[in-house]
């Protein structure tokens, strides 16, 4: 084994990087390798190994570079480094869930066979589902977004009479979010009333074949 260490492109090549990534690793302060002759940089055992704990925790850890510079650099005590993998562990939990449900509801979009998804019979339950446009009790998007740019310029003393408006459904006080615009409806129950009223009001005959699927929870479906 050699005392003088290795030049940072052997260093990359030994983990499969770029020396760019390399220097830019020591501009964060990830690494700090050793200056040989000529101040170049050398890579030497030690910092071999802190460069491959630095890959583990940035590439295959998939943490953020300063916490990987907490991990890797050996500047932090044990309670530190071990508070930061913890937490981007947990991160990494919260990422996952997400990512679960968003790919559960592209599973349940699948099951649409429109030629064109958009003009899907399922999609407008969906939307009043899974975008702000369910907070505007409108017959069509058109009207909503009407309706959606006026309540935007609405000044501040009408929006402070709105804030305990009651469900247009059943009365009762609409409950305040504590972020985001208003709701409209009290419950996702009186939502989903409305919109069946609103399919019963646009189409001869009542509600049709489309309020079972608005009711029902799930995502656009086959004809």
């Amino acid at each position: 084994m050699s005392d003088h260490g290795v030049r940072i492109g052997e260093a990359a090549a030994l983990f499969g990087l770029a020396p760019s990534t390399l220097r830019w690793w020591e501009r964060q302060g990830v690494l700090s390798p050793s200056a040989g002759q000529g101040g170049r940089r050398r890579y030497r055992e030690p910092e071999l190994r802190r460069l491959g704990l630095a890959y583990l925790c940035r590439v295959t850890g998939m943490m953020p570079l300063d916490s990987t510079a907490v991990v890797a650099s050996g500047r932090a005590g044990l309670a530190a480094w071990r508070g930061t993998m913890a937490a981007e562990a947990a991160e990494l939990g919260r990422r996952i869930e997400r990512l679960t449900a968003a790919r559960s509801y592209l599973l349940e979009l699948l099951r649409c066979h429109d030629d064109d998804p958009a003009q899907c019979p399922y999609l407008d339950p969906e939307l009043d589902r899974h975008t702000p446009r369910g907070r505007l009790p409108a017959p069509d998007l058109v009207t909503a977004a009407r309706a959606a740019r006026r309540r935007d310029e609405k000044p501040p003393a009408a929006a402070a009479r709105d804030e305990n408006r009651p469900c247009p459904c059943c009365r009762r006080p609409v409950p305040r979010p504590a972020r985001g615009r208003p709701r409209t409806y009290c419950t996702h129950a009186c939502r989903q009333r409305a919109y069946r009223a609103r399919r019963a009001a646009g189409r001869p005959g009542g509600a049709g074949t489309d309020a079972p699927a608005a009711a029902s929870g799930s995502g656009p479906r086959p004809d």
